[in-house]
């Protein structure tokens, strides 16, 4: 894997990837100044953005969303196989306290260039919040916040020069490859029915995130991540709260999940009256979300 990576950053950057350093202010976005003006730019974009969309209608962008998603997908699959390669020697010879505390464990030249295309890829992610707007989908405080203080995280991950980063990344990366392929497929029409799962797997990421963030800094040096952290874990548990167990019953839930879009989603039951009066007649629940990210449950005579 490393000697393809090497071939495409020869190609592009018209040098071998062993050649790589992070030396700010000469590599690209390497400094503090340059992250936050781009993260500001991000959320000026927002609100300039939805209000030059408030009386247009929504683009389409099918086949963009779908090549945006799959290529983030398959990045991410590729970044992940790149640190794999690099961690199975390390992890095997020296151990897992090893590679997380010692810089010769985990920040050797090649993680460096590997934290960093990561990093830029935050940035390739932000994108996710253009076609947001420009659906004209509603936007969570969630999705925007973390949007941007990722971005931020990743560049001092880079800058801390802390080994414990691959940890993190390697677990982003997966979910990543989880979730944009759920998002290629679902806006493929596919009857994805796994939303939920994504949301958990998020979850469990920041649960062991902070579990090693928290012993690298006690045992091995200081780290200034763990606020980010912490409250990525408050708000996707939250969130996974609020959108999954708000909608009462097994089955609305599973209906409600995928209602996602703005599509809706029929159940036809059977309602039962009184004891000894028969049934009434067959309705359908119909679920149905709003513009306003509201779920709205309905009766309707058959």
């Amino acid at each position: 894997m490393w000697s393809l990576l090497d071939a495409l950053w020869t190609r592009v950057a018209g040098y071998p990837a062993a050649e790589f350093e992070f030396k700010p202010p000469l590599t690209p976005l390497s400094t503090l100044n340059g992250s936050v003006i781009f993260v500001t730019l991000y959320y000026a974009m927002i609100i300039s953005g939805t209000e030059w969309m408030r009386h247009r209608k929504p683009f389409k962008l099918q086949g963009l969303f779908l090549a945006h998603n799959l290529s983030l997908s398959v990045l991410s699959a590729f970044l992940l196989a790149l640190f794999v390669e690099q961690l199975v020697p390390i992890l095997r010879a020296k151990g897992t306290l090893y590679a997380i505390c010692d810089k010769r464990g985990g920040w050797t030249q090649p993680f460096v260039v590997l934290y960093y295309l990561n990093y830029l890829t935050k940035y390739l992610e932000l994108l996710d919040t253009v076609f947001l707007i420009l659906k004209k989908k509603p936007l969570k405080f969630l999705h925007c916040y973390h949007h941007g203080a990722t971005a931020l995280l990743c560049y001092t991950q880079l800058a801390g020069t802390t080994p414990v980063s691959w940890v993190p990344i390697t677990l982003n990366l997966a979910v990543h490859v989880v979730m944009y392929a759920y998002y290629f497929l679902a806006a493929r029409g596919a009857r994805v029915r796994w939303k939920a799962w994504v949301t958990r797997l998020q979850i469990a990421q920041f649960v062991v995130d902070l579990g090693f963030v928290y012993f690298t800094s006690w045992n091995c040096f200081a780290s200034r991540r763990w606020p980010i952290l912490t409250s990525y874990l408050v708000l996707f548990v939250s969130f996974y709260s609020s959108t999954y167990r708000s909608v009462g019953g097994d089955n609305l839930g599973k209906a409600a999940r995928r209602a996602e879009g703005g599509g809706a989603v029929k159940l036809h039951v059977q309602v039962h009256g009184p004891k000894g009066s028969g049934s009434l007649p067959e309705s359908t629940v119909v679920v149905d979300e709003k513009k306003k990210g509201q779920m709205e449950v309905v009766l309707l005579g058959r």
